[in-house]
């Protein structure tokens, strides 16, 4: 018996979470690995969902993980409506957090290409008005 459209989309999309949630963890060594400690994956806010929270230093970063073909469509899959939200969701874990005040807060981006390593673009989106 062939599946049916929904089926093919549920299959689709199952498989897309899983790959996301490998791309997270790779991405998270990588920043690891780059000095970075990795506070959460994952981590929900009302704002919308942050991938990766990370700091060095006195650096806050939101870092949004996405595997796209190029890094121009990594980069275009996260709107500016997706965007703001991180940043208000960034904004509400600060504030929440004494250890994490005073902490210049940025958005990151972790791309994965087809082959290769990771790209890690900070403050990927700097003209965005974000007002940090």
């Amino acid at each position: 018996m062939k599946p049916d459209r929904a089926s093919i989309r549920r299959a689709r999309g199952a498989k897309a979470r899983r790959d996301g949630r490998g791309a997270e963890v790779v991405a998270a060594l990588w920043l690891m690995a780059k000095g970075w400690r990795v506070l959460a994956f994952r981590l929900p806010a009302a704002q919308g969902e942050i991938d990766l929270l990370a700091r060095r230093g006195q650096v806050l970063a939101v870092v949004e993980v996405k595997r796209r073909r190029t890094l121009e469509e990594a980069l275009a899959a996260v709107s500016k409506r997706q965007r703001a939200g991180l940043r208000a969701a960034a904004a509400a874990v600060a504030a929440r957090r004494p250890d994490l005040a005073g902490l210049a807060i940025r958005l990151d981006l972790v791309a994965f290409g087809p082959r290769g390593l990771p790209r890690h673009l900070p403050d990927a989106w700097p003209h965005d008005g974000g007002g940090w």
